[in-house]
C-alpha cells in the first residue's frame, strides 16, 4: 500500500514537472535552432511565431539607397511590455522570403541544452561547450562555438584590457566570471 501511494506520489509530480516545464522547445538553443527558428524560417512567418509579442522592424535601405554603410535589417523580437527577447537579421535585405542569417540573444530564458543563457559566466561556457577558436577586436573577444554555430562576445574589460588594441587573446587570459556581452547563432 505504501509502496503504491509513493509511486502515484512520484508520477504525480512527475507529471506536473512536465508540464510546468513544458514550454514546447520555446526557448530552446540547439545548433540550427532558436526556440521555434530554424534555417527554413522566413521573415513572412515572424509575426505568426511571435503573435503574442511585439516585432519592430529596423530596414535598411538595401542596394537602392545611397547609405552604403547601411545596417542590415533588424527584426526586434519585444515581449508584451517592452523586454528585448531577441535581434533577428535576415540573410537577403529588403525581402521578405528571405530565410534568417543570425539571431542574438537578449533574453536569459533562452538556453542550450547544457544550460548555457545570456547571463551565464565564462567558466559554465567553457565548461559545457567546446571553444574552437577566439577573435579579437578593439573593445571584443569573440568565442566561436562550433557545436552551436555561435558566437560569445565577451567584452575586454572584462578581461582587464581597457586598450584598444587587437592583441590576441587564449582561454587562459579570460577570467572564470567573465560576463557575456553577446550571444548570437548562425543560421548558414
Amino acid at each position: 500500500m505504501i509502496k503504491k501511494n509513493i509511486l502515484s506520489i512520484v508520477i504525480i509530480a512527475c507529471s506536473l514537472l512536465i508540464i510546468s516545464c513544458g514550454d514546447g522547445g520555446k526557448f530552446t538553443i540547439q545548433k540550427g535552432k532558436v526556440g521555434h527558428l530554424t534555417p527554413k524560417t522566413t521573415i513572412d512567418e515572424l509575426e505568426g511565431i511571435f503573435k503574442n509579442d511585439s516585432i519592430v522592424k529596423n530596414l535598411s535601405e538595401g542596394a537602392l539607397g545611397d547609405n552604403y554603410f547601411q545596417d542590415d535589417d533588424e527584426y526586434l523580437v519585444f515581449e508584451k511590455g517592452g523586454k528585448l527577447k531577441l535581434t533577428i537579421i535576415p540573410k537577403e535585405q529588403l525581402d521578405s522570403v528571405s530565410t534568417i542569417k543570425s539571431i542574438e540573444i537578449h533574453d536569459a530564458r533562452y538556453v542550450t541544452e547544457s544550460g548555457i543563457n545570456i547571463n551565464s559566466s565564462f567558466s559554465e561556457i567553457n565548461l559545457n561547450n567546446n571553444i574552437n577558436r577566439i577573435e579579437s577586436t578593439f573593445s571584443t573577444a569573440t568565442l566561436f562555438i562550433d557545436d552551436l554555430n555561435a558566437t560569445i562576445g565577451i567584452d575586454k574589460e572584462e578581461l582587464g584590457l581597457k586598450d584598444f588594441s587587437t592583441q590576441k587573446v587564449t582561454l587562459e587570459q579570460i577570467p572564470d566570471l567573465a560576463k557575456m556581452k553577446s550571444f548570437i547563432v548562425w543560421f548558414n
